[in-house]
């Protein structure tokens, strides 16, 4: 495929790190799905992205199962009945995973808890206690 492929204004990931085929949907669909192939195989080529390597990281988290040992994200769309939409569908998924992937996780900031939750957490503890003890056998004083 020698489309590159926009994923910003200054970001493209180059065509010759982008691979396709049609293969044969799986699921119900009749006659038409044991003879034509409408379903596509999207592959990124990580390697040849040319990806920066802290951008890799998240995308390589975000796809999780979808990177082989080969280094190569696939995505498979059979969405519709046509082979030009499904890969519109793949293009644009795979777009958004590395749009996903493009801004850093914002760091958590550790709190405490108010004193409020604090309170209200021992007063509940001491209501279950006293519903437990209530539950208990009356003593014979």
């Amino acid at each position: 495929m020698s489309d590159d492929l926009r994923i910003g204004p200054n970001a493209i990931i180059p065509g010759d790190a982008l691979s396709w085929t049609a293969v044969r949907s799986s699921g119900p669909g009749g006659q038409n799905v044991n003879k034509v192939s409408t379903a596509v195989e999207l592959r990124l080529d990580l390697r040849l992205a040319g990806i920066p390597p802290a951008i890799l990281a998240r995308l390589r988290k975000l796809a999780g199962r979808r990177i082989d040992q080969e280094d190569v994200l696939l995505i498979v769309s059979q969405t519709t009945r046509s082979q030009e939409r499904n890969l519109a569908d793949a293009r644009d998924r795979l777009t958004q995973l590395i749009r996903e992937a493009v801004p850093p996780p914002i760091p958590r900031r550790p709190t405490k808890p108010t004193k409020g939750s604090k309170e209200r957490r021992l007063a509940g503890k001491s209501l279950d206690g006293e519903v437990k003890r209530l539950r208990q056998r009356p003593r014979d004083d």
